[in-house]
């Protein structure tokens, strides 16, 4: 696995961008830049296994590297699940459909280029989208998450992680410094730091939990709850209700 030092060097003047460079070393850089990022996949599996039968068709929207759904395809193998990752950068793709060959699952995985606002996602069981929607203009968001509650089967699941806000000042402020913390501790440079923010200032625009949560109910989701937090970061589960009025 490379090793992230996007940001060592100071020729990362543009906001950020999915290219080569960065998915030659987003593995690494989410590991060490999402608190619990292997302990949510897992998480994602047990919820997986509980909602879905056998045979459910399961998307990864913003899929990036693939590695969610190669670990989810390992871990849930017995429910025969269909894969499909998203994503618009066709140099995360590559690494994404490398790994699918590496691990033998390409004929349970397939990776689509594409925007994720027109995709048709008809009939799938659940949709997962890992730190995809912070990336989605605001202004657009509950309408997308209205068009993926519509095109859920009954029963199908949402499952939502983002960085997120918190609306007390104060307290933002601490889970800001914790999180900044834990990416000292996992070797970032004070100026990668800085450098990756001011990157990110202008292209992810976090929510805090309520809002996320208003979102759902606002798309037609009337069971949803925060399953996982850790102070600026949460995953949210969604359930369409079996018996749905999909006229949300």
């Amino acid at each position: 696995m490379a090793r992230d030092e996007i940001f060592k060097k100071g020729d990362m003047n543009r906001d950020f961008q999915f290219d080569g460079k960065v998915a030659d070393v987003f593995d690494d850089m989410l590991n060490r830049s999402v608190p619990c990022y292997r302990m949510v996949i897992e998480m994602l599996g047990a919820i997986l296994e509980k909602f879905l039968g056998k045979g459910d068709l399961v998307y990864d929207l913003g899929c990036s590297t693939g590695e969610t759904l190669v670990e989810l395809a390992r871990k849930l193998e017995r429910l025969d699940l269909k894969f499909t990752g998203v994503d618009n950068s066709p140099a995360m793709l590559d690494k994404a459909r490398h790994k699918a060959e590496m691990y033998s699952l390409s004929d349970r995985i397939d990776f689509r280029q594409a925007d994720i606002i027109d995709l048709d996602y008809a009939g799938a069981g659940a949709v997962i989208m890992n730190y995809t929607l912070q990336f989605i203009r605001p202004l657009h968001r509950r309408e997308f998450l209205a068009g993926i509650y519509k095109k859920l089967r009954p029963g199908g699941i949402l499952i939502l992680s983002e960085k997120v806000l918190c609306h007390d000042p104060r307290l933002n402020r601490v889970y800001i410094d914790f999180y900044l913390d834990f990416k000292r501790r996992n070797g970032y440079s004070e100026t990668e730091i800085s450098r990756k923010r001011e990157a990110l200032e202008n292209v992810l625009v976090p929510f805090s939990v309520r809002e996320n949560l208003d979102l759902l109910t606002g798309a037609g989701f009337t069971s949803c709850d925060t399953f996982f937090q850790w102070f600026n970061f949460a995953s949210l589960v969604a359930v369409k209700p079996r018996e749905a009025d999909d006229h949300a």
